[in-house]
């Protein structure tokens, strides 16, 4: 299950986009900040967002935002959401077809890296509430739940003693992989190791297939 250790740009058009277009359709405005939002954060932090940066990148006008976002936190709330419901989805497509529950398991923490790496403007704020205050938007904890299910179903497959627990052990294998990756840590790593980085990070991944089927054996 290749996965390259390199995080992937979503696509840009540079730093911000010709023209101002004030007319949308309802729907579509919505969809284009969330777009233009995820790249900002992709590109310059997400210290270089708000509102009126972000209308400026998807190139409609000022107040264009706040016909669906009220502020700053509403916005970032909605890229988390759409991230957990992206990486659920990914989830599930990479395990839907999977033989033995070992395999499944190991095949969802290739796509969790996957995901972070092709979408690393979403992964960068789905795991800071303190940004998208799920206290007050709670689609973005919905969402969340959700995709930590699609995990934790796999495990219950396994029959192990305590499933909750390695459930967590495996997110958190995942999430640390994913977070050198764009990080650019373990490029560093591989670096000083003389290793190709892609190789390195499938290696990694590969770790978990015989550690989850010893444990379920």
């Amino acid at each position: 299950m290749p996965v390259n250790a390199q995080p992937v740009p979503e696509q840009s058009n540079g730093g911000g986009r010709a023209g101002r277009r004030d007319t949308y359709h309802h729907g579509s405005l919505r969809s284009e900040l969330i777009d233009a939002c995820a790249r900002l954060v992709e590109t310059e932090g997400v210290g270089a967002v708000s509102l009126r940066r972000v209308a400026r990148e998807a190139g409609v006008s000022p107040g264009a935002p706040y016909h669906h976002f009220p502020d700053r936190a509403a916005l970032l709330s909605a890229i988390c959401a759409q991230g957990f419901e992206l990486l659920a989805d990914r989830l599930t497509a990479a395990t839907s077809d999977a033989g033995e529950p070992p395999d499944a398991v190991a095949r969802a923490v290739a796509a969790y890296v996957a995901f972070a790496r092709e979408r690393p403007g979403h992964f960068q704020l789905m795991f800071r509430p303190e940004l998208s205050e799920p206290e007050k938007h709670p689609a973005v904890r919905e969402a969340g739940d959700t995709a930590l299910a699609v995990l934790t179903d796999l495990v219950d497959q396994l029959g192990v003693a305590d499933p909750r627990a390695l459930a967590m052990a495996l997110w958190a294998l995942s999430h640390g992989l994913a977070a050198l990756c764009i990080d650019g840590q373990l490029a560093h790593l591989a670096a000083s190791w003389q290793a190709d980085p892609d190789d390195l990070l499938e290696r990694s991944v590969g770790q978990a297939q015989p550690w989850i089927a010893a444990l379920s054996g």
